[in-house]
């Protein structure tokens, strides 16, 4: 299936693409089944809209957005509100290669939304303030704040499981 821009197949796209729309997905949706829900919706929205991008920046910002306006879709309705989080489940726990890369993935789950999203596109996406702050509509000094205020909360959740 080659529906796309500039001879890029949807395939293409989705395995160029799905750590990142995976990743956000899980650090707002919270759940593993959320986050692929998110997922699914995420790159039917990209095949549905067809639509030019002017370059792999731009198809990547639009992608970011659309995740993160499903993410808030998601939160918003009323079966997400009756769900239980990761934190709340003992038998679904996820796996990384390191305890370290678990305990900065809880670590993160435990921040507000608003610093996780940044903290996220800062250190997973590695976006520059000047990228977060174009895709998120925030300004760059808040984005920098909400930078520091996420480091600061991140290394207060760390050192306290110690």
């Amino acid at each position: 299936m080659t529906r796309g821009t500039g001879g890029c197949s949807i395939e293409d796209i989705i395995e160029r693409y799905k750590g990142t729309v995976f990743t956000i997905a899980l650090t707002h949706t919270k759940t593993k089944s959320d986050a692929d829900d998110v997922f699914q919706e995420v790159f039917l929205a990209y095949w549905k809209a067809n639509k030019a991008y002017k370059d792999e920046e731009h198809r990547k910002a639009w992608l970011i957005r659309t995740t993160l306006n499903l993410c808030k879709k998601c939160h918003n309705s009323s079966i997400w509100r009756r769900a239980v989080s990761i934190s709340e489940l003992k038998e679904e726990q996820f796996s990384f290669n390191e305890r370290r890369e678990n305990d900065v993935f809880c670590a993160v789950q435990a921040m507000p939304k608003k610093l996780r999203t940044i903290i996220c596109l800062y250190y997973f996406e590695e976006m520059s303030v000047k990228e977060i702050s174009r895709i998120t509509g925030i300004r760059e000094g808040t984005v920098r704040m909400q930078l520091t205020r996420g480091r600061d909360r991140l290394r207060d959740i760390l050192t306290k499981g110690k």
